[in-house]
C-alpha cells in the first residue's frame, strides 16, 4: 500500500483484498485516504466525466465576487477542478470532516498555482456556513449524511446561494423497481471486476458500506432539490447507478 503523506495518492486499493474476520463500517481514515484516488476511479463508473463536467459547469456558473464550495472535498479532485475554472476574484471553500482527507487535500492544493483564493476546512458540512454562493459541489457526499437530515441541508445550501447559482450533486442511485435495482447492481459489480477487483473485495466493500452509504432514487433527488428552493433541476450525467444533478437557484 502507498503510505506517502505528500498528497500524491497513487496507491493501489487493496483495503478489502484479504479475508476479514469482521468487516467494519466504512470510514474515511488514513488507510482509505492513501488509496482513495484509485478506489473511486475503479468503483464509480463515469467518474472522470463527472470531474470534467464540474470544470465545465464552474466556468458557466461561478461568478465574480462570490463564494464557491466543495462540500465533502476528500483529496481535492473536484476542488481543483473548481479552482482552475472559477473567476480569479472569487473565493473557494473546501470542506471535509476527515483529518486524513484534509491533510492530503491541502497538499494537493499547495501544488496548484491557480489564482483564486482557497481555504480548506476540517468540519462537518452541516456546520459549514453557506453564504454568497454561486457554486456548490457535493460529489458523492450527501449519501453519507443521515437520510432524514438531507432535506434541511439542501435547503440551507439553497438559502445561501445567489440567484442563478448552481448546485452540482453527484450520488449513487437506488431504483424502486426491484428488477431494475438488481440489474444495475449486477452491472456495477461487473464494472468493478473489470477494474480488477475480486469477488471478495466487492463483497467486503459492499458489507462495509451497508447502512453507511444510503442512496436515494432519481425521483427523490429531484423532489428534494425542488422543495429546497431550486428553480431548475436536471440530471446531467448518468452511468449505471451513479448520476450527477444540476440544480439552479
Amino acid at each position: 500500500m502507498n503510505n506517502r503523506q505528500d498528497g500524491k495518492n497513487t496507491g493501489q486499493d487493496k483495503v478489502y483484498a484479504e479475508p476479514l474476520a469482521h468487516v467494519d463500517a466504512f470510514k474515511f481514515d488514513a488507510q482509505v485516504a492513501d488509496v482513495f484516488e484509485n478506489m473511486i476511479n475503479r468503483s464509480v463508473p463515469g467518474y472522470p466525466l463527472i470531474l470534467d463536467m464540474i470544470g465545465v459547469l464552474t466556468e458557466r456558473f461561478a461568478q465574480s465576487d462570490s463564494n464557491c464550495y466543495d462540500l465533502g472535498c476528500s483529496l481535492g479532485a473536484s476542488t481543483l477542478k473548481i479552482r482552475q475554472h472559477m473567476p480569479a476574484d472569487s473565493h473557494l471553500i473546501a470542506v471535509d470532516n476527515s483529518a486524513a482527507m484534509i491533510d492530503r487535500c491541502r497538499a494537493n492544493i499547495e501544488r496548484d498555482h491557480s489564482q483564486a483564493s482557497t481555504e480548506v476546512l476540517q468540519q462537518s458540512i452541516q456546520d459549514t456556513q453557506i453564504d454568497n454562493a454561486s457554486l456548490v459541489v457535493m460529489n458523492f457526499t450527501l449519501q453519507f449524511i443521515a437520510d432524514q437530515e438531507r432535506p434541511a441541508l439542501l435547503k440551507r445550501i439553497a438559502d445561501g446561494m445567489i440567484n442563478g447559482g448552481a448546485l452540482i450533486l453527484s450520488e449513487k442511485l437506488v431504483f424502486e423497481d426491484e428488477q431494475e435495482q438488481r440489474f444495475q447492481t449486477d452491472l456495477h459489480h461487473d464494472f468493478k471486476r473489470y477494474q480488477g477487483y475480486s469477488d471478495l473485495e466487492v463483497a467486503q466493500k459492499r458489507a462495509s458500506l451497508e447502512n453507511v452509504l444510503v442512496p436515494n432514487s432519481i425521483e427523490q433527488h429531484i423532489d428534494r432539490l425542488s422543495i429546497a428552493g431550486f428553480s431548475e433541476v436536471r440530471m446531467i450525467v448518468r452511468c449505471l447507478n451513479f448520476a450527477s444533478f444540476l440544480a439552479i437557484r
